[in-house]
């Protein structure tokens, strides 16, 4: 199974020509087509490396763990060993799961550490450099998820990511864009001069060795879990915290475990929606958001037309207003899921949203629910037994801290960030939190991560997911409205330009091309704000063709690349 990288780059060319979709609202643009297993990821060598796992007789979770650690060589701006997120699995016979492997605020983490003594939040100290890591969780998570569901040899799955970093690969022209744009945060948000610095910038095409990675993954490779979290790579992290105020100790990475979580599953119309339980919020804000379309007859509306816009933008100021005030680590605190899912809640919930005039934020709170007793990167995997597994995983700004282990090869998130650092205060995706999110030692931040399965009538129909900060999860949204509702290829329901809001700011976030000027007009006199995008989400999905065949979408936004068998 070595994979020689180099001779790649003509396929890469060709790949990414290959990924590019049609014009939107259309049905008649398809994407890959597989009758047997499909795997999208945000990379064509990572998506080749799980191919050829699937093409071996692996399931989805070999194939899962052989892509992400890919990723981690190929796509070091979120893929990643230095992060964390979330898995939703459906196996062939019904049977789900869902794996938590969110990272952890450190033991000596406290609720003021990003205050001063006024109590002003320094937002740096929580986005760039050594004190906004959190505790990383995808090896843990890796490990586990193989552990209970992998069919093949962990070394061997582990083998292709070991020979990509040895040998090296060339970058792409998005990676090379992403790479310049952070060179400054790269020098001051390390006390060495990692790789990713390069005098004169990057270009497409660029080879890349990293031998001190293929070190690291070659420890994770003999060793599983213990060769990240004790051991040499353990203290060459522990070292790295010490070189500038870090508080990631031994301790903290001895004491990580990634938990199995019951899904969330709800309902749409006819479908099942399973989806990630928090600490995620994205499970609980999909459910609410189908179930206000569902209420409103939002698809009876044309796609992106004005009333679909309105009301769409509607049902997320009321969803984001919830999960800002409610949603939080459920092993720290009581998070009403039942009553925030329930049908009778959210009718009276969306009850208030007038059809013709946007509602002021400022005047939308979180509803009364009782109590109960930039960069993220998503892959989607069927394979030919049945099996099906969304995985999101994210460093949370694009290379996360910035911060690179020195002699590991990897980078570290920036994952404390999504912490409350004080209620009211935005977070560097402008969300804002209450005392459910609010730093507390070992305890796991408030995630949009939005892995998430639908069935119908029993019978699998997507895998969804896509990366985007608070976008994650109104743009998943979007794509099951694309493909239930509007009957779109997965092709088309990924390329198919976005719009979103999150309560606060007050504004709509529009996808530059989604909308018309008159159309925009119309808005602005009904009362919405509107600011443009260029990009928003960068979904890898999977549709279940009425033929038995799969179709993979890989988003044209990237690199992304489907392909099945």
């Amino acid at each position: 199974m070595k994979i020689n990288p180099l001779l790649l780059l003509g396929l890469v060319i060709v790949l990414l020509v290959g990924c590019q979709p049609a014009s939107e609202n259309t049905t008649t643009n398809r994407g890959a087509l597989g009758d047997s297993a499909m795997i999208v990821t945000a990379h064509p060598i990572a998506t080749q490396v799980g191919l050829s796992v699937l093409k071996a007789g692996g399931n989805v979770v070999d194939a899962a763990v052989a892509s992400h650690f890919a990723l981690t060589v190929v796509y070091p701006r979120a893929g990643n060993i230095g992060g964390g997120g979330f898995a939703v699995l459906r196996m062939a016979d019904g049977v789900v799961d869902g794996l938590d492997f969110r990272e952890k605020a450190p033991m000596t983490a406290h609720r003021t550490m990003y205050q001063n003594e006024q109590g002003e939040v320094n937002p740096e100290l929580s986005t760039l450099g050594h004190m906004a890591v959190g505790v990383p969780g995808s090896v843990a998570g890796m490990w586990q998820l193989h552990q209970k569901y992998g069919s093949m040899e962990w070394a061997k799955l582990v083998q292709p990511a070991i020979d990509i970093a040895f040998e090296g690969h060339r970058i792409t022209e998005d990676e090379a864009a992403t790479l310049n744009e952070k060179q400054e945060d790269f020098i001051q948000g390390n006390t060495h001069t990692p790789w990713v610095v390069k005098e004169g910038g990057w270009s497409a095409g660029d080879p890349v060795n990293q031998p001190q990675l293929a070190a690291t993954l070659s420890f994770i490779r003999d060793s599983g879990r213990d060769g990240f979290y004790t051991g040499i790579v353990a203290s060459q992290i522990v070292d790295e915290m010490k070189t500038a105020n870090g508080l990631i100790t031994h301790e903290d990475l001895q004491a990580y475990e990634a938990i199995w979580r019951k899904p969330l599953i709800t309902s749409y119309k006819e479908h099942t929606i399973i989806g990630m339980a928090p600490p995620s919020s994205g499970g609980v804000a999909v459910a609410q958001l189908l179930q206000g379309a569902e209420q409103l007859q939002l698809t009876q509306h044309p796609h992106n037309s004005v009333q679909a816009v309105h009301l769409m933008a509607e049902l997320e100021r009321r969803v984001f207003a919830d999960r800002a005030e409610y949603l939080g680590d459920p092993d720290f605190t009581n998070v009403p899921v039942s009553t925030l899912t329930s049908p009778a809640y959210n009718e009276e919930r969306f009850g208030t949203i007038a059809l013709d005039k946007a509602t002021p934020s400022d005047q939308v709170a979180a509803g009364e629910a009782m109590a109960e007793s930039t960069e993220t990167t998503h892959y989607s995997i069927v394979d030919k037994y049945g099996n099906a597994l969304a995985v999101t995983t994210t460093l949370n700004g694009n290379y996360g801290s910035k911060v690179m282990v020195k002699g590991a090869g990897f980078f570290l998130n920036n994952e404390m960030d999504d912490f409350s650092a004080k209620p009211g205060v935005p977070n560097m995706f402008g969300l804002v939190g209450a005392e459910a999110n609010a730093i507390a030692p070992q305890k796991r931040m408030l995630s949009s991560m939005t892995p998430t399965i639908v069935t119908t009538d029993g019978e699998l129909r997507a895998v969804v997911g896509t990366p985007g900060g608070a976008t994650i999860i109104t743009s998943v949204f979007q794509t099951i409205l694309n493909i239930l509702d509007y009957n779109m290829t997965m092709q088309d329901a990924v390329a198919a330009k976005k719009i979103h809001h999150q309560w606060l700011p007050d504004r709509i976030l529009v996808e530059k091309g989604a909308l018309d000027q008159k159309q925009i007009s119309t808005l602005e006199e009904m009362g919405h704000n509107i600011e443009f995008r260029e990009k928003i989400g960068r979904t890898d999905c999977i549709l279940v063709l009425e033929n038995g065949q799969l179709e993979g979408g890989a988003d044209p936004r990237g690199d992304d690349y489907a392909e099945g068998f």
